[in-house]
């Protein structure tokens, strides 16, 4: 069985000119296996055709990929889903969650936060309901199943989240509780990133320490809250208006970010494809890791430019 995952799909979307009445078509990107790294899509490619009021009048390519991989951990508790919405093409949810309780206990909180997010966001309709309030939900049901499962299993499962939600118009939310981060990037620039709620972040927020001194502190794996927990868990919003051609998403646990600042994930995520990116940031995670590195789970979005006559 292999140890890691990355998988793809991609959206595409068609200049404003276009009045094409193509329909979706399928890509097969068949079965790559190589030094125990499986690649699969996980849907298929897909066109979208932009209205002519639409803001991304220029056009765009969506394109996303996820990696997941137990480090050198005995077992796996992180978990990672990148959802296709089953009724409007082009909006997408993406979620990293980050187990914590034990071998059965972190597993379970983090699959929690799966089910969770599924049933909801097929349940979501853009046009009706607010996006963020989503979120809002994802995180609070899931922060009380997980502890009723904690009473049920005589454990304590807790689960970081770190959630984005794109609309077909272009717009995006996110939420998170716990240090799983999302990054946004305009190309190789960064934009914006979340605020672990960690123990070591508050001393940064402070001025006591810097950025560079949190990313070796001895107590760097205190969370200040997170899901499961007795309180209700923080949790901070960021809302982009409009994405345009260029931006780039990520998110991921600590076991990735863990091991790059954001100069270095700008370089990779805005020089490589989705797919190429999450490889490459997973497999040298593991590497400067040597030996010690945690669970580690990823999933990027691009928006590509669309190139071609006009």
């Amino acid at each position: 069985m292999f140890d890691l995952q990355i998988n793809q799909m991609s959206v595409w979307g068609m200049k404003i000119g276009d009045q094409s009445n193509e329909t979706s078509t399928g890509l097969n990107y068949g079965l790559a296996c190589r030094d125990g790294l499986i690649i699969r899509p996980i849907v298929d490619l897909q066109k979208v055709l932009l209205p002519k009021h639409h803001p991304m009048a220029t056009g765009y390519r969506l394109t996303a990929s996820t990696g997941i991989h137990k480090g050198d951990r005995e077992y796996q508790q992180d978990q990672i889903a990148l959802l296709k919405h089953p009724r409007i093409n082009g909006c997408i949810l993406a979620i990293v969650a980050d187990g914590m309780g034990g071998r059965s206990g972190g597993r379970k909180a983090s699959d929690q936060v799966m089910m969770t997010s599924k049933q909801l966001f097929e349940r979501y309709d853009p046009d009706t309901d607010d996006a963020a309030a989503v979120l809002a939900q994802v995180v609070q049901e899931a922060h009380v199943v997980i502890k009723l499962t904690a009473i049920s299993s005589e454990e304590e499962p807790h689960s970081t989240l770190a959630a984005f939600l794109i609309n077909e118009k272009g717009d995006c939310h996110w939420a998170h509780t716990g240090d799983s981060r999302i990054y946004h990037f305009q190309g190789s620039d960064f934009v914006k990133r979340t605020m672990d709620h960690s123990y070591v972040q508050a001393l940064v927020n402070r001025g006591e320490i810097t950025e560079e001194q949190a990313s070796v502190h001895p107590q760097s794996n205190i969370l200040m809250g997170c899901l499961g927990t007795e309180n209700d868990p923080p949790v901070d919003f960021h809302f982009i208006p409009q994405l345009r051609a260029g931006d780039i998403l990520m998110a991921c646990s600590d076991g990735v970010w863990h091991y790059f600042n954001t100069g270095e994930l700008g370089s990779v995520l805005s020089s490589l494809s989705a797919r190429e990116a999450t490889e490459f940031l997973i497999e040298k995670a593991r590497s400067r890791g040597r030996g010690g590195g945690d669970n580690l789970s990823v999933v990027v979005v691009k928006l590509e430019p669309l190139t071609g006559p006009t």
